[in-house]
């Protein structure tokens, strides 16, 4: 395992390549590729047996668009559920300075009213929480699946699952590590697998995803998360456990 300081500088390397290879990607190729990924994840037997899901909301550029997949998620009777971020009251001192929950959407509606932050992400307004479903609240009840983001994505070639290489905040695998202690559901260390019994699945241009040929590489640690697979905006899926006996 990388010491927490060649890790750190490990990624950042990452970040920086893969910064100028999405840049160069056109807004053309990512409105098709997240239409392959909408078409194939309604076909998707763990999306369409999914009852509550969590789902990040897009920015308008170099990843793939989730507009579409909300917006059939939340007419098909899903509960969805998006990220909110916060200042965590009274943190420990490896806490970071914000920390992500996820909170439900009640309704088209309700998702068109989101107004849009300095990235041009749809944002939950704080005045609106307290009247909405908290992910991590004492005794709230699972997700089945959760949609991530990433920055560049990986087969793992020991253990079949997804790396993922987030954009540095560490919202999501904070976010991960809390949920599992809150579900009780810490079944192994998240570094050999992705520990917990809801589905997490990127979402993934193309253009994200590092070859096993490649001389650049996913790095992890021990608080990074794997994930169950990918939905890839060639239309395929990778690291699907359904394929797995």
């Amino acid at each position: 395992m990388a010491t927490p300081t060649v890790l750190k500088s490990a990624k950042k390397e990452l970040r920086t390549l893969m910064k100028q290879r999405l840049s160069e990607i056109s807004n053309t190729s990512v409105s098709s590729q997240s239409a392959a990924v909408f078409r194939c994840i309604q076909d998707f037997k763990p999306y369409q047996e999914a009852k509550r899901i969590g789902i990040y909301l897009s920015m308008p550029t170099g990843e793939i668009q989730t507009d579409a997949i909300v917006r059939h998620a939340l007419g098909t009777g899903k509960q969805v559920f998006v990220p909110y971020l916060h200042r965590a009251q009274n943190p420990p001192p490896d806490t970071p300075k914000s920390v992500m929950d996820m909170v439900d959407l009640r309704s088209v509606s309700d998702y068109e009213s989101l107004k849009r932050d300095s990235w041009g992400i749809p944002t939950i307004g704080a005045e609106t929480v307290e009247q909405r479903e908290r992910i991590l609240a004492k005794g709230a009840q699972p997700l089945d699946m959760i949609l991530m983001p990433g920055v560049a994505f990986e087969i793992d070639p020991t253990s079949g699952y997804v790396r993922r290489l987030g954009h540095g905040k560490g919202f999501y695998d904070y976010f991960l590590d809390r949920y599992r202690d809150n579900q009780g559901s810490r079944v192994v260390r998240p570094s050999t697998s992705p520990g917990t019994d809801v589905l997490l699945y990127g979402l993934a241009l193309k253009e994200q995803i590092l070859k096993s040929e490649a001389k650049a590489s996913v790095p992890v640690g021990e608080h990074d998360s794997l994930l169950h697979g990918l939905l890839v905006g060639d239309g395929t899926i990778l690291g699907d456990p359904s394929t797995k006996e």
